[in-house]
């Protein structure tokens, strides 16, 4: 029973602070789409962190913008576009004070993703 309680608080504290990354990306884009609540650390779960950091990287489907915690885990999207869009919509979330994300791959789903921004 802890370790539901674990998880379901985990899901309630992560699920504020990714909408509150979605309304950022709403607010810049236009769409924003919440994509994870929690991460799994050793075999507990922790809600995503609180800090923002923006990245690009390549989809099945196109370019998406996210913001990511300091581990790397996405917190939200923006819909699959071009490059160049994509390229757009993180630099205007750098100028709005999200910081770049400094390492070469993010997480999303269950999947590494490299970051493509600077290529």
């Amino acid at each position: 029973m802890k370790a539901f309680v674990q998880y379901f608080q985990a899901v309630q504290q992560g699920k504020i602070r990714a909408s509150k990354s979605q309304m950022k990306l709403f607010e810049i884009a236009g769409f924003g789409m919440l994509t994870l609540t929690t991460k799994k650390i050793d075999g507990k779960f922790y809600p995503v962190g609180d800090e923002d950091f923006t990245a690009v990287i390549q989809s099945e489907d196109g370019f998406v913008t996210v913001i990511v915690d300091k581990d790397g885990y996405t917190k939200a999207q923006s819909k699959a576009v071009e490059k160049e869009e994509a390229i757009q919509i993180f630099k205007k979330l750098i100028e709005s004070g999200v910081s770049e994300y400094p390492k070469p791959a993010i997480k999303i789903w269950t999947e590494d993703r490299p970051t493509i921004q600077n290529n």
